[in-house]
């Protein structure tokens, strides 16, 4: 999952809502916040998903992964909730895990770099 996928579907929810701002009255949040995710100043956050999932009747999976229904009939609100959770959890540690390859990739460039200085 990317926030940039979940952002596409949430632009996709603000124009079925008529606008940010009625978006924003239908599940009580402020319109700047539902602006910020959109233009990506903050990230997607397990918060507002859970608002468009039991306010809106927001399949998780659709926003989420982008597949199923979109919207549910009868949706077993616990049972979303837990695959929401584990869903961003994985996200999370997917984000760590790169943020820890990132971290060693310049440790190794660095290291290259100085082997590199010696030899010559």
């Amino acid at each position: 999952m990317t926030d940039d996928a979940i952002v596409k579907r949430l632009k996709i929810i603000v124009k079925d809502h008529g606008g940010q701002l009625a978006l924003a009255n239908a599940i009580g949040v402020d319109q700047g916040f539902i602006s910020k995710v959109i233009n990506r100043k903050q990230e997607v956050s397990y918060y507002l998903i859970r608002k468009l999932c039991f306010q809106l009747k927001y399949s998780p999976e659709w926003l989420i992964i982008g597949t199923g229904e979109k919207k549910l009939d009868k949706p077993d609100s616990a049972k979303l909730i837990t695959e929401i959770q584990m869903l961003r959890t994985e996200v999370d540690i997917l984000q760590a895990r790169m943020r820890v390859y990132e971290i060693e990739m310049k440790e190794l460039r660095t290291s290259l770099e100085g082997e590199g200085r010696k030899a010559v």
